[in-house]
């Protein structure tokens, strides 16, 4: 099929907007602490509230995409977090919040399903892992650019920041002492363009392969017999709720530990936990050249866990360096785990896809659990959690056994 540049690019801007708004929350989180007087805990139920959407779409939306096609699905994925982000700056209460998360996460769980296979098509399939790698450097770059956004705006609009058109547009929409309420604002004007352009934009047709499709009830019990799926479904789990249960939770760490600024310090380190994950990135392909996947993972898996023992137990200013290099050290796990676990199965690998994607919902349990913890013990405390999630991960170095492995550089000797 010819391939479609214009679907790639757009594909790309979806993937900046997914990820502006997924990761923003890592950001605001202390905000909204504040504005609604919360414990850590119910704090915590703001991530759960949207990575659980995660868990309830993610099979569904595949069944639809079959049905309606990937342009109409798109749309209404966009169409249900548009009322998401409608409610959030209508009715600011917490209750609100929460349900309007869960839209906003039903909606980026269907995006997510729709635009793997239309990057497929439009870039062509001997491209695909190029864009794959792409997409993953514009998602996690849009995650590094969110947090300074924010800062931006939170300095114009409650602080003594430069006072622009914008700025004071989006002061007159904003209740009082909720200036993060503005970056919900921003979302509904971006997703209302997004719906418009989706629509005028004409789409390739696109025919999933028979390994690529969404199967039976009979095909999912077949695989969770197979104890590898399970074993990567909790891979899956342990990386995103590191991930979130991380980025989540910095800027409130700092606040409490060390008396620093969510706005200022707490931002700038979420911010550049995003963008040395980018970076990472972008090693990581090197080095996936180089050596075994197994490999780079139990390295990387070790240097993490160092980097968030340094984070938690050291001054203010070094804590914020190492939770960026947890972040760096975090880059090549989705990638890894994925294709370990996908050249585990030797057919079925829609359908185990599907499984691996609900295990996005660890971005909505270990935030919650490390908030909880942080009530009972403190946040220091609660987010030792993490330890067990990224053990797992390392372990899964050490007991993978894919069918194939990645394909090496064999470097000549003189």
């Amino acid at each position: 099929m010819k391939k479609n540049y214009i679907i790639v690019g757009l594909i790309f801007i979806i993937f900046f907007v997914i990820s502006s708004i997924t990761n923003i929350l890592n950001s605001i989180l202390p905000n909204i602490k504040e504005s609604f007087n919360l414990s850590l805990a119910m704090a915590g139920f703001l991530p759960f509230s949207f990575f659980i959407a995660y868990g309830v779409m993610s099979i569904p939306a595949g069944a639809l995409i079959e049905k309606q096609g990937e342009k109409k699905t798109i749309i209404y994925s966009f169409l249900v977090a548009l009322v998401g982000t409608i409610l959030i700056t209508s009715f600011t209460t917490f209750g609100i919040a929460l349900a309007s998360l869960f839209l906003i996460g039903i909606g980026m769980a269907m995006l997510q399903v729709a635009i793997n296979p239309l990057l497929r098509v439009s870039g062509g399939e001997e491209n695909f892992a190029f864009y794959s790698v792409m997409a993953q450097l514009v998602f996690a770059g849009a995650s590094a650019i969110s947090p300074r956004v924010y800062s931006y705006l939170m300095e114009g609009i409650g602080g003594t920041g430069k006072k622009d058109v914008l700025v004071k547009t989006l002061s007159g929409l904003v209740p009082e002492g909720l200036s993060w309420v503005s970056l919900y604002w921003i979302f509904t004007a971006v997703i209302i363009v997004m719906i418009l352009v989706v629509f005028v934009i004409r789409f390739p047709g696109v025919q999933l392969k028979s390994d690529e499709k969404a199967g039976a009830f009979d095909t999912y019990k077949e695989l969770l017999k197979n104890k590898y799926v399970v074993l990567f479904f909790l891979g899956i789990f342990a990386y995103v709720g590191t991930e979130q249960g991380t980025a989540n939770w910095i800027s409130e760490f700092l606040k409490q530990q060390h008396g620093f600024s969510p706005q200022q310090e707490g931002a700038w380190t979420v911010s550049s936990f995003w963008l040395l994950l980018t970076i990472g990135c972008v090693f990581g392909l090197v080095l996936l050249k180089l050596f075994s996947s197994k490999k780079i993972l139990v390295v990387f898996s070790s240097a993490a866990i160092i980097s968030l023992t340094v984070a938690l137990m050291s001054n203010g200013n070094i804590s914020m360096y190492a939770f960026a290099g947890v972040g760096f050290f975090m880059s090549v796990m989705w990638s890894i785990i994925f294709s370990l676990a996908l050249n585990s199965v030797a057919e079925h690998h829609g359908s185990f896809s599907g499984i691996l994607c609900t295990g996005i919902i660890g971005g909505a349990l270990v935030p919650l659990i490390i908030g909880t913890l942080g009530d009972l013990l403190g946040l220091k405390t609660g987010m030792f959690f993490l330890y067990i999630t990224l053990g797992y991960i390392l372990s899964i170095g050490i007991w993978a056994k894919p069918i194939i492995t990645n394909k090496t550089i064999r470097l000549k000797k003189d």
